[in-house]
Order: structure tokens, then C-alpha cells, then sequence
């Protein structure tokens, strides 16, 4: 679970050369059948990406179960994209976001290009293999030198700015000051009201604020873990809720966050994901992609009461079903 981010930020950009769906996975669906989804959607695997992700969603939306659609294109798998397709139905669990705030507030502009070289740094750090993160002091420091050098800058800036960061992800109208707010936040989790200010962040009305709030409280996550006397307490609240987001990427962070929150297996928050997101949860579960499948699989497996052997023995045998049928038994 460490060094799926970078991977992600790398493969966005590949998706302009990989115009080629290799996957189609649906997920969101209660009453719908995923045949009937794919044959509105009109698209195979094997072919082009579609050229107009809005359109696609509309004739989803055109449904009468239909209250929403969303389209993501993931890079890469065989060569070609994943094409997810959340369905939100009526009457289903889903997750409502914060209005975005309306003032005009920025970060100093030395930071804003700072924080791009370290996204460059990520890239090309990813284009060399998987990129290894440390997250035992409660914020990631990458074991690519180049990456790790911006990270420690971030530390430093947070230490002597953290006031600033606050307001501008409280307060920014703009997206991307408040993504880059909630990544640098996460460099003082030591500090009062990180904590709260990041899961603030995890209701933002944009995916990027929110996926970088998971980010760093993965991270506080960890350090709270390892050192109880800290009093840290990250809450699974948020994380389970965004299981049931239409957005492919929300599922796919709170499920990888879930499992190291769950590590010690507290029954309250299993029983929890349970009740709110069980569905979600088998769906994610049965995902084509292994590295995307494999969050939900293993919370699912500690719902179960399976011991992380047999969960892992499981998994490496290639037999998921046999999970998922037991949910469907009982």
C-alpha cells in the first residue's frame, strides 16, 4: 500500500499514448445488472477510450434507476486503460460532499513550484519502478533521493507555516491550493488539529483535496499505531463513507487506508464497515485489476473473521470467489 500513489500520479499522464481500453469494471450497482450498464455504455473492451466522457454519462443517467454516472479512465493494465463505471441508484448509500469555499486565497508562488518539482520528481521516480515510501514518522519520505528531497522541504515549511496551510484548505476557492494544503498539512501530524483538518479535508467537493487527505492520514495512521502515548486517533468515519463514493479513486484510497486502520482488527470498526459499506466492499472485492482488488479483499477476509494467513493463501491461489461466496450465504 505504500507505493500506489506515485504510481497513479505517473500513470494519469500515460493515458494520452494508451487510448486503448484493456478493462471494464462497474461497480455501484443494487439493482441494475452490469450487462445492461455495459450495453448503454456501447464500449468493449479492446476498444478506443471513448471520446466524450459527459456524453457517456448522460445516457447512463438517462436510466430511471439512475441518479448519477461517473466515468474514470486508470492507467495501465496490458497496455490499455481500466475503465471504471460508478452507477449511483436510487436510494443508495452515497456520500455527499462540502460546497467549495469562496476566497480567494493562494499559496506563496516559490511553494506552488516547489510542490510541481516534487510532482515531476514523483513521475520520474515512478518511471524507474515502484516508489517506496517510509511512513514510520507519520508523514511519507520516498526512498528516491529526489522525491525525498522535496519531502523534506515540506517538513520544514509545514513546521513554520502550518497557520497559513489551515486557512487555505478551509477557505481556498481553488482546487488545487487546497490539494497541495492537505498533502503538506500531513508533514506536522504532530501538531493540534492536524488531525481534524485532514478529515475535514476528506469531505472537500474535490477528489485531488480529498485523495491527498487520505494520503497523509495513512500516514498519522501509522505514527499513531506505533507510538499510542501520542494520543493520536484517526477516525474511520470518512474512510468507510467513501466506499460508496461514485468515484473510483475515493473507493479505491479509503479501502487501502481501511486495511491499515484495521490492522489490529477492532471489531467496532469492522462491524462498522459492515453495516455501512458490505456491498461496496464485495464489489471492489471482484475488481479485474489485482493491486485495485486487493484492499477490499482483505477487509473483507477480517470481516469474516479469517485468520491474515488464510486470507493471503487465499488470494495468492487466485481464489476470491470462495470469499465472496460466503457473504452471499450468509
Amino acid at each position: 500500500m505504500r507505493i500506489l500513489a506515485a504510481a497513479v500520479l505517473f500513470c494519469v499522464g500515460a493515458l494520452a499514448q494508451t487510448p486503448r481500453v484493456a478493462v471494464i469494471d462497474v461497480y455501484g450497482l443494487r439493482k441494475l445488472s452490469a450487462e445492461r450498464v455495459r450495453r448503454i455504455l456501447g464500449v468493449r473492451e479492446g476498444e478506443s477510450l471513448p471520446p466524450s466522457k459527459a456524453l457517456l454519462e448522460e445516457r447512463l443517467e438517462s436510466l430511471p434507476e439512475v441518479v448519477r454516472a461517473r466515468l474514470e479512465a486508470v492507467c495501465c493494465h496490458d497496455g490499455g486503460a481500466i475503465l471504471y463505471v460508478g452507477i449511483e441508484e436510487k436510494g443508495a448509500p452515497r456520500f455527499t460532499f462540502r460546497y467549495p469555499p469562496r476566497a480567494n486565497l493562494t499559496l506563496p508562488p516559490a511553494l506552488i513550484e516547489t510542490y510541481r518539482g516534487f510532482v515531476r520528481a514523483l513521475e520520474e521516480a515512478a518511471r524507474k519502478g515502484p516508489v517506496r515510501e517510509d511512513l514510520s514518522q507519520g508523514y511519507a519520505l520516498a526512498a528516491d533521493p529526489a522525491v525525498r528531497a522535496y519531502q523534506q522541504r515540506f517538513r520544514e515549511f509545514a513546521r513554520t507555516h502550518l497557520a497559513l496551510l489551515r486557512e487555505v484548505l478551509r477557505k481556498s476557492m481553488h482546487d488545487d491550493q487546497r490539494a497541495i494544503a492537505a498533502y503538506l498539512i500531513g508533514y506536522e501530524p504532530r501538531a493540534r488539529g492536524v488531525v481534524e483538518d485532514l478529515q475535514y479535508a476528506m469531505q472537500d467537493a474535490d477528489e485531488g483535496v480529498r485523495a491527498n487527505a487520505m494520503r497523509a492520514l495513512s500516514a498519522i495512521a501509522v505514527l499513531a499505531r506505533n507510538d499510542p502515548e501520542l494520543g493520536l486517533r484517526v477516525e474511520p468515519t470518512w474512510f468507510i463513507e467513501l466506499l460508496n463514493s461514485i468515484v473510483w479513486s475515493d473507493r479505491y484510497r479509503a479501502a487501502a487506508a481501511l486495511v491499515n486502520l484495521t490492522e489490529d482488527r477492532p471489531p467496532r470498526v469492522l462491524e462498522h464497515i459492515r453495516e455501512r459499506a458490505l456491498s461496496s466492499l464485495i464489489e471492489m472485492a471482484q475488481w479485474k485489476v489485482l493491486d485495485h482488488a486487493l484492499p477490499a479483499f482483505l477487509l473483507l477476509g477480517r470481516i469474516a473473521g479469517w485468520p491474515e494467513e488464510r486470507i493471503h493463501r487465499t488470494w495468492e491461489r487466485g481464489e476470491r470467489a470462495a470469499l465472496v461466496a460466503e457473504f452471499k450465504t450468509r
